[in-house]
């Protein structure tokens, strides 16, 4: 073998990587310690970028085709090196394939319930999960700050780290977003889209990632929250809770029975209260003697009759989360009093009434 033969098979003349494994990253092209020469070809596929490195500073980016490497077309990895206009050595340089395509179908959730604050239900512990797609857009930052020097990154050594990134950030955006969890519960699809402008920046500067499909595919709330969502619901698919107590009543009352002793429910409940009030009054110390002076005061200004929630739900026939659904909505007037809920009599009977 004569010593330009030699010479030549310590030269490399053609760079190309065929991926076969689908979920490869990033790869470094090997080249056995071996130089490239000055105008060898460069191939590269469709979702694929080449990346040079030369001397620990990214150099040229080359996108799909088949380039000759000359110092024309390397105008980066001529300015480290200080070559002049011409220059036909060959170099040495490291040379690394990422995979552009998109990846799909990648798994995220949170480990533990993630705290928020909403607006209805003050603090609330949700647990979420879904998918998302991801592709590289900016390969040295990519290779600086994941894929590092690896001779063959794949996918499943950055999904563990991803995938607590994404949770992360989505915890972030939610309470950025200041969605109610109402809305959360039940607009995965919109809540996704929504959240793609806040992930997206946060994902690019630290990873130069990109992810263009972000889906929540079950988010849960606890038990009580559960509750009151569908309490929300019953109310929203009943619409008017005053006619429909009406109906109820009514239609109990027509049955008989045990239909119409639940109908009559909240008339022995009134009755019921205005009696134990006025027991309780007479049985006050001195209250026969105070009776007299204090019946114009009485007539001018009655006692104020009032009841918990509990029971006026149990008046009503129906259940607390209906009546502080009908006292958010302002169809029925209350007070709220330390942190307890009291309700004036005459407002249940105005309630009723349609006032």
């Amino acid at each position: 073998m004569s010593i330009l033969d030699f010479i030549k098979k310590e030269l490399i003349e053609i760079i190309e990587w065929t991926d076969d494994s689908r979920d490869t990253l990033a790869y470094r092209w090997p080249d056995d310690d071996k130089q490239i020469k000055n105008g060898a070809q460069l191939i590269v596929r469709e979702s694929q970028v080449a990346q040079f490195v030369a001397a620990g500073q990214f150099a040229d980016l080359f996108g799909p085709g088949r380039h000759r490497l000359t110092t024309e077309n390397i105008p980066v990895l001529s300015t480290i090196y200080g070559w002049k206009y011409g220059f036909e050595a060959p170099f040495k340089c490291d040379v690394y394939y990422l995979n552009t395509r998109l990846f799909t179908g990648n798994k995220w959730g949170t480990a533990n319930p993630v705290m928020m604050r909403d607006p209805d239900f003050g603090m609330v512990r949700l647990r979420a999960f879904g998918t998302y797609d991801f592709r590289i857009v900016e390969p040295a930052r990519f290779l600086k700050e994941v894929a590092g020097t690896d001779h063959n990154f794949r996918l499943e050594e950055f999904a563990d780290t991803m995938r607590s990134r994404i949770v992360s950030v989505f915890t972030e955006a939610l309470a950025t977003a200041h969605v109610p969890a109402l809305d959360v519960a039940r607009r995965y699809a919109e809540l996704g889209q929504a959240l793609l402008p806040i992930i997206n920046p946060a994902m690019g500067e630290k990873y130069g990632l990109e992810i263009t499909a972000f889906v929540v595919e079950n988010i849960s709330v606890p038990p009580e929250v559960e509750k009151a969502i569908d309490a929300r619901s019953s109310m929203g698919a009943i619409g008017d809770l005053n006619a429909y107590v009406k109906y109820q009543m009514g239609a109990g009352m027509t049955q008989g029975g045990e239909g119409a002793a639940a109908a009559a429910v909240p008339a022995q409940m009134a009755i019921g209260f205005g009696i134990a009030q006025e027991m309780m009054k007479n049985m006050q110390p001195g209250a026969a003697a105070a009776q007299p002076a204090a019946a114009t005061a009485a007539a001018a200004a009655p006692g104020l009759e009032v009841l918990t929630l509990e029971q006026a739900a149990q008046a009503l026939g129906v259940a607390v989360e209906d009546v502080m659904a009908a006292i958010d909505a302002g169809e029925l007037k209350a007070r709220r009093i330390g942190s307890a809920t009291r309700i004036a009599r005459e407002a249940l009977q105005a309630f009723l009434r349609g006032e």
